[in-house]
């Protein structure tokens, strides 16, 4: 289970090897995707907070990403965070997330991506629950559930 220093750690010096690789063209993302998961996914914009259903969601089931269908997260790690964006306290494994140092708009973060295919997620802060203390602040809009036992 990560840690915050290992989270700098990895933001900071690379990140682990994808357990595959997919790669598209914006043409090919756009096709896709519809409007609003290609501006967050693939422009790593931002959804609304409290925008996305999957905010009030705690019924069992995966998180996959939106783009290539990477298993992200699993319901069991989700928690209400209160932000108004789905949170989770750990990733489903520790190569499907990439972590990104990120300074922009005069804020330092974490951000995460997809690790198979760059889609931005959101962002990571040290300041969850425990076990990790990890709080993986997502776009909804990034995420698409699986229902539980779905492969």
């Amino acid at each position: 289970m990560l840690k915050w220093p290992d989270v700098l750690a990895l933001a900071t010096n690379g990140n682990p090897p994808p357990p595959r690789r997919v790669e598209k063209t914006a043409e090919e993302w756009r096709a896709q995707l519809s409007p609003e998961e290609f501006r967050v996914a693939r422009e790593a914009g931002t959804e609304r907070a409290f925008s996305h259903a999957s905010c009030e969601l705690f019924a069992p089931g995966r998180y996959r990403c939106v783009c290539c269908g990477t298993l992200l997260f699993d319901a069991g790690e989700k928690f209400d965070s209160g932000t108004g964006w789905p949170s989770f306290t750990q990733p489903a494994a520790d190569n499907v997330i990439a972590y990104r140092d990120d300074r922009t708009h005069g804020m330092h973060r974490i951000e995460t991506t997809c690790n198979v295919c760059d889609a931005h997620l959101g962002h990571v802060f040290p300041d969850g629950p425990p076990p990790s203390g990890l709080r993986y602040c997502m776009n909804g809009v990034a995420l698409r559930k699986d229902a539980e036992g779905d492969d």
